[in-house]
């Protein structure tokens, strides 16, 4: 099983980032055409991330490492 809190601490690490380029959860879902609930579940750790957009999101937030199939 994964560790739980390098999950945290990348989730925290994406939100900063976010933070630091002063764009919002909504602006980056919409620009990265993701539905904005979606990413705001991965970043509060609600969703696994196994598959499908909440896998997209993740590995292009960077909390995950993935590969993104178009």
């Amino acid at each position: 099983m994964p560790n739980a809190s390098i999950y945290e601490q990348a989730r925290k690490d994406a939100r900063a980032r976010l933070e630091k380029s002063g764009m919002s959860i909504k602006d980056y879902a919409v620009l990265n055409n993701l539905n904005p609930s979606t990413v705001y579940a991965v970043l509060n750790g609600q969703k696994k991330c196994l598959r499908g957009e909440a896998h997209r999101a993740a590995v292009l937030l960077g909390i995950k490492d993935g590969v993104i199939e178009h």
